[in-house]
């Protein structure tokens, strides 16, 4: 009988495996690939303004995390050297947006990512990501 192999998880769902302020929002990684992350998000009673919308800081932290998981799904550890957003629409409590990342170049250590961050067909932001690689080529173990 054969053994079952396992296989080693990729750098990215190694990464988001380490990343507890998303786990703890309820973000879950959908998809990964190379230069590419799908992930989604609830908006809860705790991430609602005054205004009865969605904080921008947690729409902001959804880009943010599926564009983490597009860039370091190349191997060596990658972080963020500057991020834009623009709001295109609000959320509201109870909405289920997916933030999904995908490369658009890469070059020497530097890279450009596109997130679109939707509810269902609508579009509620987008958000460019500059990535650097950096020195350390593996990830910290969760603690």
């Amino acid at each position: 009988m054969k053994e079952a192999m396992q296989s080693t998880p990729a750098p990215a769902e190694r990464m988001f495996a380490a990343d507890r302020a998303s786990r703890l929002l309820g973000i879950e990684l959908l998809e990964q690939g190379e230069g590419a992350a799908v992930v989604r998000m609830t908006v809860t009673d705790s991430m609602v303004n005054g205004h009865g919308i969605a904080h921008g800081g947690y729409v902001f932290l959804l880009a943010d995390t599926a564009f983490a998981c597009a860039c370091n799904s190349h191997g060596p550890v990658t972080v963020a050297s500057g991020a834009d957003v623009t709001f295109v629409a609000p959320a509201y409590e109870g909405d289920v947006l997916v933030a999904t990342a995908r490369e658009l170049t890469r070059f020497g250590r530097s890279g450009i990512y596109d997130v679109s961050v939707t509810r269902g067909d609508a579009v509620i932001a987008e958000f460019r990501g500059r990535s650097r690689s950096i020195r350390n080529t593996q990830p910290e173990e969760p603690r």
